[in-house]
């Protein structure tokens, strides 16, 4: 893969400022926005998609009285999918790397890119970011620099820590003895560091570490979170207010808390019994906002940031695949909305949706208008969370890139795997079973030139032209030390 050039942070243009009318915090009408992303879990992890192996009350209810969203399009990874929901970009325009970003990295969500929460502020709204972040660990990309007025919680995975201190294998099992001890980072891996050689985890709450993360704190993630999530919500009930609240659960490594454990089936205990605490956690949520009398003014979607992993029992069922691949069950995820009033109750879309639909959607919502001089590839979709009847996705076309990848492009209800041609119908064949490529040549053809036509823009195995500078520090360094210093930030 070839290199890049990349923008320091400190050197970045000034990007085009979105024009908003002047308006009070309390301004009548803007709906408070919250999101619940949670972290690897499958399609058919919950019961409104079908879960049978742990149970979701919450949820279900979240269902019945919203909206199922039933083809709502990720990444295939963390980093990427996150990146679309800030910026409303297919992830490869905003961040281009091959995979995902880790400890100490010096590349991160650029900041002159415009997150959903800068829209928001600037038309008056209180932010707060809880929970995982994955777009960046050093300063000048986490989210008290990307638009949210707090943070708290850990910037990247559970899992990208050392070994010893809980973060390489489940609840449970036996610690590993040894670990190679962290590196400076390499000039040619500036993502950041990878297995052994990262460093401690660290909780943040802003721009301090609050704890260093082993086993016990592993446990606490969701209860902490949840906790944090509700008094931001009591606290600023008077609104407007965007709650973004991305869990490290259910991510390797499974650590539901003491309260939850032993609650699934034995079938799949760890996963299950930490799905049924994001459930908890959800209903904890929905009834804060119920009990600030604010249900009515107030839309959560819940969804994953990518397909269940495979090898860590996740169901993506009907769904072929799962995490990190362009198949259905690696980019679609189970999500809802909720906006008693608004949502109509127990309904259900099967139109394409998708992680960069949240940032033109939430800012029409609230009376801003997107900058015109930035490229967005999402778009509003309020009708298909609204509309009382059938409402059609503003996307004709959806690309399917994995990294710098387009592996897969999809109109209407056809989909066409590159590399080997296969074609399917996802509405009579959602699970991606009988390639019907052969009868329906036509059909090949015009999503082949779709693929073609994005070459001109962000590309299809390289990065094209269309495609932003990522952000980029000096000197990356880690939140902990090797040797447990904390570092401090100025």
């Amino acid at each position: 893969m070839r290199r890049f050039a990349y923008l320091p942070a400190f050197a970045l243009a000034l990007a085009p400022i979105l024009y908003v009318h002047p308006c009070s915090a309390a301004a009548a009408g803007k709906p408070n926005f919250i999101v619940i992303n949670i972290d690897d879990l499958g399609y058919a992890d919950i019961g409104p998609y079908g879960a049978t192996t742990q149970k979701t009350p919450h949820l279900d209810r979240m269902a019945k009285e919203g909206r199922k969203l039933k083809c709502h399009y990720a990444a295939p990874v963390c980093s990427p999918s996150r990146a679309a929901l800030m910026t409303g970009c297919y992830p490869k325009r905003v961040l281009p790397i091959p995979g995902v970003l880790f400890p100490a990295g010096a590349v991160g969500l650029n900041p002159a890119e415009k997150t959903v929460a800068e829209y928001l502020k600037d038309l008056g709204y209180a932010t707060a970011c809880v929970g995982k972040w994955h777009l960046g660990d050093q300063p000048e990309f986490l989210p008290t620099n990307q638009g949210f007025d707090s943070y708290y919680g850990i910037p990247f995975s559970n899992d990208m820590g050392p070994g010893v201190e809980g973060s390489k294998s489940n609840f449970g099992e036996a610690l590993p003895k040894n670990r190679k001890q962290p590196t400076e980072n390499p000039d040619e891996d500036e993502v950041g560091l990878r297995g052994n050689a990262q460093p401690p985890l660290p909780l943040l709450d802003d721009l301090t570490v609050a704890e260093r993360v082993g086993p016990e704190q592993q446990a606490e993630f969701t209860k902490k979170y949840t906790e944090r999530a509700v008094k931001f919500i009591a606290d600023h009930k008077q609104g407007p207010f965007f709650l973004y609240l991305p869990h490290n659960a259910v991510h390797f490594p499974l650590y539901p808390s003491a309260e939850f454990r032993g609650r699934s089936t034995k079938e799949n205990q760890l996963l299950g019994d930490w799905i049924e605490e994001v459930d908890w956690s959800v209903g904890q949520v929905l009834d804060a906002v119920r009990a600030a009398g604010i249900a009515e003014n107030t839309l959560v979607i819940f969804t994953s940031d990518n397909g269940g992993p495979l090898n860590q029992k996740a169901n993506n069922a009907p769904l072929r695949g799962g995490k990190s691949q362009t198949l259905e069950g690696g980019m679609r995820v189970c999500t809802l909305a909720w906006w008693p009033g608004r949502v109509p109750a127990g309904t259900e879309t099967d139109e394409i949706t998708g992680m960069m639909d949240v940032l033109p959607t939430f800012v029409a919502l609230a009376g801003g208008t997107v900058d015109a001089g930035r490229k967005l590839d999402g778009r509003d979709v309020s009708d298909v969370l609204l509309a009382a009847g059938d409402a059609k996705s503003p996307h004709d076309v959806f690309h399917y890139f994995r990294g710098p990848k387009l592996e897969a492009v999809r109109s209407g209800d056809w989909k066409l795997h590159l590399q080997h041609g296969e074609l399917y119908n996802l509405k009579t064949d959602i699970g991606e079973k009988t390639d019907v490529a052969s009868a329906n040549p036509e059909v090949v053809a015009k999503l082949k030139a779709l693929a073609v036509a994005m070459e001109s823009d962000l590309g299809t195995k390289d990065y094209g032209p269309g495609v932003r500078e990522l952000g980029r520090v000096k000197n990356p360094q880690p939140w902990i030390s090797n040797d447990g210093k904390f570092r401090e930030v100025k």
